[in-house]
This record gives C-alpha cells, structure tokens and sequence, in this order.
C-alpha cells in the first residue's frame, strides 16, 4: 500500500484541557468551586482544584519540540502546541501527520477521572465529571465531525452513576470511556470484585468500549525509587500483563459476554507469549484450581473480548496472526513523548512490510471504526480522508520543530 492511500485512526491521543473548560457547564452552587486554570508565579500552568495544584510536565506536551528539550519539568502555555488544547488547530496537526480521527484521553484530571474521587462532596464530583464529559463530547469531539472519537470519564467512586453516565453518553454517541486498569491499587474494589457489575452491563448494553490506560492505576511502574526514566519505560507497556491477567481470570468477560476492553498504549508484541502462557496454565490447573471458563482456552477469551493497540511494534505486527487481527488498532499518542507525529504515516509503514493491504486497513482504521462505533465517512468522504488528502489540507501549516528554551527565564 502507497503512504498517501492509508487511512489512519489513532485509539489513543492526548488533551491538554483549555482553560474554559468549565465555563458554563457546572451547576451555579458548584461555579466557586470547579477546577481553575492559573499561571504560577514562575509562568509554569496548572489546574487548581480542592486545594490541589495539578501542573502539566513537558513529557505531555512535547510534539513539535527537538528531543534534547524533553523533560517532566512543568510547561508555560507558550511552551507546548496550540494543537493540544485547540481543537481547530488539533485538527490542523491530524491533518499535517495524515490522521483522520482520534481518541483522547484527559490529561489534569488523570487518565479516569481520579483527581475527582477525593472530593469530599460526592454530589460536586459527579458534577465536574459530567461537565469534563459534556465539554468533551459537545466541544471536543463536536466541533469537527468526523474527526475525534468521545471518549468519558467515569465516576469511580460509584458504579451505578457511572452505569447512568455511560447510557447518558450513549445517547450522544459517546462509546468509550476510560477506566482504570487496576482499581485495587487506587483503594476501589478489584476487578474480581461484583462491586462493578453495574458498570460492566451499562457497557455491555451500550457497546461502549472500556479504556484501560497504561497508568490509570496511578502507580507507576518501577522496580525501585533510584531506577532511571528508561526503566519506567520499559515497563509501562508490559505493565498491562497483569490487567491483561485480572481480565482473563475475573468472571467479567463470562458475566458480560458482549463487554469489550481496550488496552491502551500496550503494544501487541508481548501477547503472543502472554496468550500462550495463560494456555498452558490453564491446561494443569483447571483440574483442581476450580476454574471454569465453560470449555474455552483463556487466549480464545481474550481473543474475542480484548482490543489492543501500538504505537510502533514491528515484532508485534510480524506475530499478529497469533492475535486476533479484528481487535488490533494502532496509536499516534500525540503530544506526549512517545509519539510518532508528524510522521506517523512513515514510522507506521516500516512495520507495514508485506502486509496485506487489507490487513493494514484493518489494523490503520476498519477495527477502530467497529470498535468505537465511528463512522467517519459520514461526514468526511473517504477518498478525502486518506493521509495523501489530509496533508494536502494541510500545506502551509508549520510544523517545524521549534526550541522553547528562550522562553524560560534564565537560571541563576
């Protein structure tokens, strides 16, 4: 397949909330107190919100800056992208790196809403989650149809708002929602737990796709406080074998056979072994462990109920006929550190060799598409959405990389 004839979807992008966010869109009594976004003393940006400052570190925002400038230290507003707040201008970055639609996930409010769960008052929490989901459907994903893919927040202190919240969002055609990929670890009921079972058959019903982030656990994943960056890396994607594992061994996916769980930012090359691992597992304790998968193998299990999605993965793409090729979808992660824009369409096609161009299809957009339930050529005819007709639109946009280091003040 030529570069310019690929459509792309990415399941897994980033917002860096605009300020307005909540404007309009909380109830009156709950206006004072809804999450404001300040400039620090320093000029550094943050989001302050029940005596919390929430800042936004540069390994968020750093599309279109050069690597050597990558850092966790907090960013100015003029430091990082307009595309990662504006949604005009964000479309005008899809454009440039060839991608037609997007699913975002939050950014000051943490990757499920977690900021929200420690808010005393559980009335004005739930306010503020519906506010984020009203702005991200009606705003974000509104503007330009066609081109983001909703994406909510759940309120995870409680199921069944979160049940109501999810039909809600149906409704609007939001069918996904984040949610966090070990529940346990934030003090919540684990996944083995019936607390959730509202939730799950709201999902279910709805054919709303749940998100699990890497990183929605709000633990990072290291193996000691003295380990450098590279180590947190290396585990992050690896650090879903265990949600992956809770997925398979819960009774979730035998209660809610129509339920279906993204792995977010996960990568596919470890789940060739992971699959075969589990097999074999089962085979020797299913005869006294008291499992029961009612005659499956637990890899057939997951191969029906569980999405998955990279963002470069050439050793995954060369073992996908060992995964089911209808769940695989692929990741730009704009802005953050990991991504591959604006040249996703060329990173992509190196992993791309000898794929059958209707495999690619599958794995650059029809999965996505199905998934999600998004239908872009609704609003967008297809032979203007391929990456070729997407950068033509996009002729004259800058996206030069561009040093920010004058905009800090000089270090005494």
């Amino acid at each position: 397949m030529n570069i310019d004839d690929m459509i792309l979807v990415s399941v897994d992008d980033h917002v860096i909330e605009p300020a307005h966010l909540f404007e309009d869109r909380v109830p009156k009594r709950y206006e004072d107190k809804a999450p404001r976004f300040v400039r620090r003393g320093d000029g550094t940006m943050a989001w302050r919100y029940n005596g919390q400052e929430i800042l936004n570190t540069a390994l968020n925002a750093v599309a279109g800056r050069p690597r050597e400038e990558f850092g966790r230290e907090p960013t100015r507003i003029e430091e990082i992208r307009t595309g990662c707040y504006d949604i005009g201008d964000r479309v005008r970055d899809m454009n440039a790196n060839g991608v037609l639609g997007s699913l975002c996930f939050p950014s000051f409010p943490r990757f499920c809403g977690q900021l929200f769960m420690d808010t005393a008052d559980r009335d004005e929490a739930a306010a503020m989650v519906r506010a984020y989901n009203d702005w991200h459907v009606e705003e974000w994903a509104g503007t330009h149809p066609g081109r983001i893919i909703p994406l909510a927040i759940p309120m995870m202190w409680d199921p069944v708002a979160t049940a109501t919240e999810v039909r809600r969002l149906a409704a609007l055609g939001c069918h996904a929602i984040s949610f966090s990929s070990s529940p346990y670890d934030l003090g919540l009921p684990s996944l083995y737990s019936d607390h959730w079972d509202p939730f799950w058959q709201a999902c279910a019903d709805e054919g709303t796709v749940v998100c699990m982030h890497l990183g929605s656990n709000s633990l990072p994943p290291t193996t000691s406080p003295d380990a450098p960056i590279e180590l947190v890396y290396t585990l992050s994607p690896v650090s879903l074998f265990a949600s992956a594992a809770d997925l398979l061994w819960s009774p979730i996916f035998r209660k809610f056979p129509t339920l279906r769980v993204a792995l977010s930012e996960g990568g596919i090359g470890w789940l060739p072994y992971f699959l075969e691992r589990v097999d074999y597992i089962y085979s020797h304790t299913q005869y006294w462990s008291g499992m029961d998968l009612g005659g499956r193998l637990p890899s057939e299990i997951f191969a029906e109920h569980v999405i998955l999605c990279f963002i470069d993965d050439a050793v995954g793409i060369e073992n996908r006929h060992h995964l089911n090729l209808d769940n695989i979808t692929w990741e730009c992660d704009y802005p953050h550190s990991d991504s591959t824009w604006p040249q996703a369409p060329e990173v992509l096609m190196k992993s791309m060799t000898g794929v059958p161009d209707a495999e690619i299809d599958k794995i650059t957009h029809r999965n996505a598409m199905r998934h999600f339930q998004y239908d872009p050529f609704k609003h967008i005819p297809r032979e203007q959405a391929t990456v070729g007709a997407l950068r033509a639109q996009a002729v004259g946009w800058d996206i030069s990389v561009k040093s920010v280091k004058h905009l800090r003040p000089a270090q005494a």
